[in-house]
């Protein structure tokens, strides 16, 4: 993430105040969203930096009222899972995609708009299903987490369980819309 900071034809004048910045991401404002709106008020303080972004958020969800973002989980009906088992894995599923949408600025952006948004649980044939899936979606450039579980309970060690799949709806609906319902 460093080298993106000093990217830019006059990088002096990309400076932000460290201390404004760390205040604007504990208000889980997006760290690129938080320097720009740093910039835009020069780091004059925290607040009006806050104030910036969310008035321009604002502004910006009226043009983005089309885009919406779904979370899917698609769980493994071939293995023996009860109901609370199944709970417990889509639990798993979700935490692991939210730590693996940290990763990509675009893919924390998609998770903070998604809030919003809907959860969708489908049914999955197998686990060859849902590597299938897993592949088609990563060929979209969709985050995607497959479950393998620990093999205390009910399935065996490293059974792959659910998988998480996120992003604009119509592309994950390219995925997983053929499914049907859990």
């Amino acid at each position: 993430m460093e080298p993106s900071e000093q990217s830019g034809p006059d990088s002096g004048s990309q400076d932000v105040n460290p201390v404004f910045l760390q205040q604007l991401r504990e208000l889980d404002i997006p760290e690129e969203a938080a320097k720009q709106a740093l910039l835009h008020t020069r780091n004059v303080s925290a607040e009006e930096a806050a104030m910036y972004y969310f008035n321009k958020l604002e502004n910006e969800e009226e043009g983005d009222d089309d885009l919406i973002y779904k979370m899917v989980f698609v769980v493994n009906m071939d293995l023996a899972m009860g109901i609370g088992k199944v709970a417990a894995q889509v639990g798993h599923a979700a935490v692991g995609l939210y730590q693996a949408l940290q990763e990509k600025n675009s893919w924390r952006e998609m998770a903070w708009r998604w809030d919003h948004s809907g959860i969708v649980l489908q049914i999955g044939t197998n686990v060859a299903h849902l590597l299938e899936l897993q592949a088609l979606a990563m060929s979209l450039s969709l985050p995607t987490y497959l479950v393998q579980d620990a093999g205390l309970t009910q399935v065996e060690s490293g059974s792959r369980t659910v998988l998480a799949i996120m992003g604009e709806e119509e592309m994950v609906n390219n995925v997983t819309g053929s499914l049907k319902l859990l």
